[in-house]
C-alpha cells in the first residue's frame, strides 16, 4: 500500500480525557479559526494524478464527492483537462446507500445511465449494501473511492468500501481512497464496542446477510477518517488490497468540519447538519424501537419522542445525570412523511437535545442515559427490537443492564479500556496529527 507525499503514518501518544480516548491535548483556539483543507480529491487532481494515469477507472461516489469548489468527482474525471491529459477514462460509477445524489431513503435502488456523461451508474444498495459487480470490476484498471463518513460505526458507506476493497483485491485492481474529514474530529473515540459475536465484515452469503453497518469490533464513535479506516480494515481483515490512500492537505485531528473551509453537503437525507451528525450515534439504535428520532422534521437525531413518552419524568431523570455538553428541553414535533413511518402527521410529545459544548458531548453516554430513563418510565411501550438495537448500539450486555436500571455512566466508563485498546491498534494508521 502507498500514501502520497503529503502525509506519513504517524504514531501518536495516547491520552485519556473524560472517559473518552484521545491522542493529543485539545486546543480551544482552533475553534476560533477556519482552516484551509483540501480533500483527497483535490490532491489527486493536483498532485497524484499518476495513480490513475492512462487507466479505466470506476468511482464509488455520491453528492459528497466534491472538491472545495463543489466540483464533483464525476465531472472532474470525465471532463477536466487534467484528467484528459492524463488519459483517464471514467468507465463506471458506483452509488452507495441513498443513491448518487443522496436523496433516496429506500432499498433496491436501480442502475441507470448518467445523461450528462453517458457513464453507467451501478447501485451498491439493493436489499442491503453490496460489492461492485465482478463483471464490471474485471473491465476496470482501478477503483477510486470518495465518500464522506460521519465518524460513527454504523455508517454503511464504510461497508461499501470494505466490500469494494475485497473485490478489488480478488481481481488484482488498485484501490484508491480519496480522504475526507471526520466531521466529528479525529480527536475522540468513545462508546460501546461492537460485540464480536454480532460483527460481520463479509459480503452477503446464503443464510448470512451482510451487515455493512456492523462490520467489526469498533467504538460507536471511532475517531478515524475514511482513509485511516481503509488502512485499518485492510490490515485487520487481511483483505490484501493494493491500497493507495490520497490524504487531505491541511486537516488536523481536532478540526470540526465547519472549521475546515469545505462546503457541507448532507451525507444522507437525515444528517442535515453537523449537529445531527454529532447526536446521530446517541439515537441511531432507537431506530429499532417505537421511539421517533425526529425523522420527518427539520432536526432529525436532535430530538426524540413518542405519543406514549412521559416527557416530564424522562426530563427529571436526565436532569439528575452528569451529562455534559448538552441540555434537554421539552419539545413537541410533527413528523411529515417520516421515512421510518413513525407517527406521520401526529403531534408528538418529545425532548430536544441542544448542544452547549460540542467538545464535551459524548453521544454514547447520552444514548445510554436515554435508554435508562425510558426503561424506567415506559419500557413496555418502547418495544425494543433487541437484535436490531444491539447491532447499532453494539453491546447486548450493556443494553440489558440499562434496562435493568444499572447506572448508565458506570456502564459507559467500563468501556474505556476496550476503547483505549482499539485506539492503540488504530493509531499506527493515523495520517494526521
Amino acid at each position: 500500500m502507498t500514501v502520497p507525499r503529503f502525509s506519513r503514518l504517524l504514531a501518536l501518544v495516547p491520552l485519556l480525557a473524560a472517559c473518552t480516548v484521545t491522542h493529543k491535548q485539545y486546543d480551544p483556539t482552533n475553534e476560533l479559526s477556519r482552516a484551509k483543507v483540501l480533500p483527497g480529491l483535490t490532491v489527486l487532481m493536483t498532485d497524484s494524478i499518476g495513480l490513475i494515469r492512462g487507466k479505466r477507472v470506476g468511482v464509488i461516489a455520491n453528492q459528497t464527492s466534491i472538491d472545495e469548489r463543489r466540483r464533483s468527482i464525476v465531472d472532474l474525471l470525465s471532463a477536466d483537462s487534467r484528467a484528459r491529459q492524463a488519459g483517464v477514462t471514467l468507465a463506471a460509477v458506483f452509488a452507495p446507500e441513498h443513491g448518487i445524489r443522496g436523496t433516496e431513503d429506500r432499498t433496491d435502488l436501480p442502475d441507470y445511465v448518467d445523461p450528462k456523461t453517458g457513464v453507467r451508474i451501478y447501485s451498491l444498495y439493493r436489499a442491503a449494501t453490496t460489492a461492485p459487480p465482478d463483471s464490471v470490476v474485471r473491465q476496470l484498471d482501478a477503483i477510486v473511492f470518495d465518500l464522506q463518513d460521519i465518524g460513527t460505526r454504523t455508517w454503511t458507506y464504510v461497508g461499501a468500501m470494505v466490500y469494494a476493497m475485497r473485490s478489488a483485491a480478488r481481481h488484482g485492481k488498485p484501490f484508491i481512497v480519496l480522504d475526507r474529514p471526520n466531521p466529528l474530529t479525529g480527536f475522540y473515540s468513545e462508546g460501546p464496542m461492537l460485540d464480536s459475536a454480532l460483527a460481520n465484515a463479509d459480503t452477503a452469503t446464503p443464510g448470512r446477510p451482510a451487515r455493512a453497518y456492523a462490520l467489526h469490533p469498533m467504538p460507536l464513535r471511532h475517531g478515524l477518517t475514511m482513509g485511516e479506516m481503509a488502512l485499518y480494515y485492510n490490515q485487520e481483515l487481511a483483505i490484501g488490497a493494493d491500497l493507495h490512500v490520497v490524504p487531505m492537505k491541511g486537516w488536523s485531528r481536532d478540526l470540526w468540519f465547519d472549521r475546515t473551509g469545505l462546503p457541507w453537503v448532507k451525507p444522507s437525507p437525515a444528517i442535515v447538519s453537523i449537529q445531527s451528525a454529532l447526536l446521530y450515534p446517541s439515537l441511531v439504535a432507537f431506530e429499532r424501537t417505537r421511539l421517533s428520532v425526529g425523522r420527518g422534521t427539520d432536526a432529525p437525531f436532535q430530538r426524540f419522542g413518542a405519543p406514549w413518552m412521559k416527557v416530564k419524568e424522562v426530563l427529571d431523570l436526565l436532569a439528575e445525570r452528569p451529562i455534559r455538553g448538552v441540555k434537554f428541553q421539552a419539545d413537541t414535533f410533527v413528523p411529515v412523511s417520516p421515512t421510518d413511518g413513525k407517527y406521520d402527521g401526529q403531534r408528538v410529545p418529545g425532548i430536544r437535545m441542544l448542544i452547549t459544548n460540542r467538545n464535551q458531548v459524548q453521544p454514547s453516554r447520552i444514548g445510554a442515559n436515554v435508554l435508562w430513563a425510558l426503561a424506567r418510565t415506559s419500557l413496555d411501550s418502547l418495544r425494543i427490537d433487541t437484535l436490531g438495537f444491539d447491532l447499532r448500539f453494539g453491546d447486548p450486555g450493556m443494553r440489558r443492564a440499562l434496562v435493568r436500571g444499572e447506572d448508565p455512566d458506570a456502564l459507559i466508563d467500563r468501556e474505556l479500556a476496550s476503547v483505549f485498546a482499539f485506539r492503540d491498534r488504530a493509531r499506527v494508521h493515523f495520517l494526521y496529527r
